[in-house]
């Protein structure tokens, strides 16, 4: 029996039932009220509206401009959309590190003012205090390791990460800290599938990959690039379902061209 289909509204206890009945999640990022609602019509079981809007809405290089204020705007566009599949939203970088009572107060913000159902955060051990003080105050939290883009002055580049030893003992380390700490899931960015695996075996809640291999219980991409809006995007762990660049482009050209010729509109389409 697939729950995929069966259940009118996704929560952190569904997905807790599809890891434990080796049922895979599917996650998409979104951003806006109209990509939401169809994502939504098509059964995506979790929609994470993503700091990647500061890349792919703003055009920034890094996830680190964006604001609260902003992903609030992004994230009450999509709630409004959406009647089945679970919201969970990014807290910006700069909303949440070295401050729990600060942290605390983003959540909360994001949770009241959006409607959402439960955040995201970058890290281990160094916000661990931050996680269990959002927690406490009923927030479900969707813990990140791995490639933290939030991170990226510090690695320095966008790399696959725990490739070394050390690293990936630490990683298996916060993922257990993270899981003890109260998160309802956990997000694997761009490790070995490997580790992957061994993750998602270890820990009772779900794990969900972006380039962390097949073996975790669910996959998350950005719908910029599932869908091939993005064109200069290239990693190995993403599969474009569509070339969208190409089709819009293609039809913007159409449409500049007739009205140039004076094709649109025509007799049918006036007033």
């Amino acid at each position: 029996m697939s729950i995929h289909k069966e259940v009118k509204r996704v929560t952190a206890h569904t997905l807790q039932w599809m890891k434990q009945h080796g049922e895979k999640i599917s996650m998409l990022t979104a951003y806006d009220y109209s990509m939401a609602g169809i994502f939504d019509d098509a059964n995506i079981d979790v929609l994470l509206v993503g700091d990647s809007a500061s890349n792919v809405m703003a055009g920034n290089e890094t996830t680190l401009p964006i604001t609260l204020d902003q992903m609030i705007y992004h994230a009450s566009s999509v709630i409004r959309a959406i009647s089945r599949c679970m919201v969970v939203v990014d807290l910006p970088f700069g909303s949440y590190q070295g401050n729990s009572k600060e942290a605390l107060n983003s959540a909360i913000r994001i949770m009241k003012e959006t409607g959402a159902h439960a955040i995201k955060l970058e890290g281990g051990e160094e916000v661990l205090e931050s996680i269990k003080r959002i927690i406490s105050a009923g927030v479900p939290v969707m813990g990140h390791l791995g490639l933290t883009p939030q991170s990226i002055n510090k690695f320095g580049t966008y790399s696959v990460r725990a490739k070394e030893e050390a690293e990936a003992a630490a990683l298996i380390k916060n993922a257990h800290l993270l899981e003890e700490a109260g998160c309802f899931s956990l997000v694997l960015e761009k490790i070995p599938a490997t580790l992957g695996k061994q993750v998602a075996e270890e820990l009772k809640i779900p794990v969900i990959g972006i380039g962390a291999g097949m073996h975790v219980d669910g996959q998350v991409l950005v719908m910029h690039d599932m869908l091939g809006i993005t064109k200069d995007f290239s990693p190995r762990f993403l599969r474009r379902y569509l070339n969208l660049y190409e089709q819009i482009k293609e039809a913007t050209e159409h449409y500049i061209a007739d009205v140039k010729a004076k094709e649109f509109p025509n007799e049918q389409e006036q007033y």
